[in-house]
């Protein structure tokens, strides 16, 4: 059994790469599928910052590939793999989901954080660069991404203002990444994908300037690279 959940994290990761495959023209949540039009709306990282999704594919690849060869009934790789299975396999399906409907893909990406999360807690501490790195990079941007579409559902849906909505989702995704990087020191690129996409929001908010929500990005920046001082493992 160890084996097959295994081979299965493996072949989640394979339809999960396949996912921008077949659905190559996704460039985001269409703007006029909201209530209220969001044309670059302010919560959203600036598009050069999606560009990692190759690299955390391929790493997702390399790694659930090398468990499977090398590591299928090692103990250490055994907690993470049901987890990782549910994120990757919800991720296989989200492309699609997106184009029809923001709010299913809305619950949909929360479903994948909270997977990958417990995913990367159960990470073991062996084979750290192919077990628990390419976990750390999912959740990473997740993390910045889950609460980017909850910024996006409040403004498009009309609850709040663009602004006030881009800070509560601002403030999730700091908190939220706050609370994990200090539980888990051990991953630090968890911490480093998320200020690739804090600094992406800076980006797509200097032109016109937002002080606002390049304010709160930036401070939250700040904040998670003073967590890297502090060890609580």
């Amino acid at each position: 059994m160890v084996k097959l959940w295994a081979a299965l994290v493996f072949l989640a990761s394979l339809a999960f790469a396949a996912g921008p495959f077949l659905v190559p023209d996704f460039g985001g949540f269409d703007p006029n599928a909201f209530p209220v039009p969001q044309d670059n709306p302010t919560v959203q990282p600036a598009g050069y910052a999606f560009a990692i999704w190759a690299l955390i594919y391929l790493w997702l690849l390399v790694g659930t590939g090398f468990g499977l060869i090398k590591r299928a009934d090692d103990p250490d790789w055994q907690p993470h793999r049901k987890p990782l299975f549910l994120a990757l396999a919800v991720g296989a399906i989200w492309l699609p989901a997106a184009k029809l409907s923001p709010l299913v893909a809305t619950v949909l990406i929360w479903v994948m954080l909270i997977a990958s999360l417990i995913a990367l807690f159960r990470a073991g501490d062996m084979d750290r660069w192919m077990q628990t790195s390419p976990i750390a990079m999912l959740a990473g941007w997740l993390s910045a991404a889950a609460p980017v579409s909850i910024g996006l559902v409040l403004g498009g849906y009309g609850l709040l203002p663009e602004t006030p909505a881009a800070l509560v989702g601002l403030a999730i995704a700091l908190a939220l990444a706050l609370v994990v990087q200090y539980r888990l020191h051990r991953a630090p690129l968890y911490g480093i994908t998320v200020i690739w996409a804090l600094v992406a929001v800076i980006v797509a908010n200097t032109a016109p300037l937002n002080i606002a929500v390049a304010g709160l990005a930036g401070l939250g920046i700040g904040a998670i690279l003073a967590l890297r001082g502090t060890d609580t493992e």
